[in-house]
């Protein structure tokens, strides 16, 4: 597990950053996001994919989480 950082993009998109590698990349999806649940299966431009646990409610941005790498990127 990792702590990653999720913040809002220019475009109004979502951003993700991993400090440890200073990777940083767009979500292209996200399992879960409603009004009463954010969060799950986070998915990268760049075919990675990461696991945060779904919160109650969508967080204000930027927001700190700790994710699961599930699938290494290509």
């Amino acid at each position: 597990m990792a702590n990653i950082m999720i913040r809002k993009t220019a475009a109004g998109g979502l951003s993700f950053y991993l400090p440890k590698r200073d990777l940083e990349d767009d979500i292209v999806s996200i399992e879960f996001d409603q009004a009463d649940k954010w969060g799950g299966a986070l998915k990268l431009l760049n075919g990675g994919e990461y696991y945060v646990e779904p919160l109650d409610a969508p967080p204000k941005l930027p927001i700190t989480v700790r994710a699961k790498r599930v699938d290494a990127p290509e």
